[in-house]
């Protein structure tokens, strides 16, 4: 297994599935070193944009908790920034790479970084699970996910896909807790 030294997991949330068309308007990411957890990045987005139905059911969402929230060539740069040269690291990384390929593009910017996918990780490491969405795999690893974990929002997402990764690539699991 590759070890990856400097890391960022990330996850979108978007006004539908297709980049382009439709725009990311929640990012989160956890950035680390080794195993160990280093920062944060959380925002919603403003693009300006309608939300799909289906979307705002899966992450709630609303064009009303968009308003007065940073625009895009506010939150690329800054975004950009935080990412630096780490390896990239997302649960269905096809995903949410395509989404920031488009967006960081949009303003000049590459992504170049190396791309992880937890998913196609999990599915090779644990082929024997009904399914590999983020929560099911979280499950099998940790045992119940705690209250205040709420899943579909991209900061909580990307704190436990990086909960997945280091456990994944530590070859351990622990209970989660709110304070682990």
């Amino acid at each position: 297994m590759e070890v990856v030294d400097r890391w960022v997991v990330v996850d979108v949330e978007t006004t539908g599935l297709s980049p382009g068309r439709d725009r990311i308007i929640e990012i989160g990411a956890v950035a680390g070193e080794g195993g160990k957890i280093t920062g944060e990045f959380h925002t919603l987005i403003d693009a300006g944009c309608p939300i799909h139905w289906r979307a705002q059911q899966v992450h709630g969402i609303s064009s009303r908790m968009l308003q007065g929230q940073p625009k895009p060539a506010v939150v690329y740069p800054e975004f950009h920034r935080f990412l630096g040269d780490c390896s990239l690291i997302a649960h269905n990384a096809p995903f949410d790479v395509s989404f920031l390929r488009h967006e960081l593009g949009l303003f000049g910017y590459g992504l170049t970084s190396a791309c992880h996918c937890t998913l196609r990780l999990c599915r090779r490491h644990y082929p024997g699970l009904p399914n590999h969405r983020l929560e099911t795999v979280a499950r099998h690893l940790f045992g119940e996910l705690p209250a205040d974990v709420r899943l579909h929002r991209a900061l909580a997402d990307a704190r436990l896909t990086a909960r997945v990764w280091l456990a994944v690539q530590g070859g351990e699991a622990r209970p989660m807790t709110p304070s682990n």
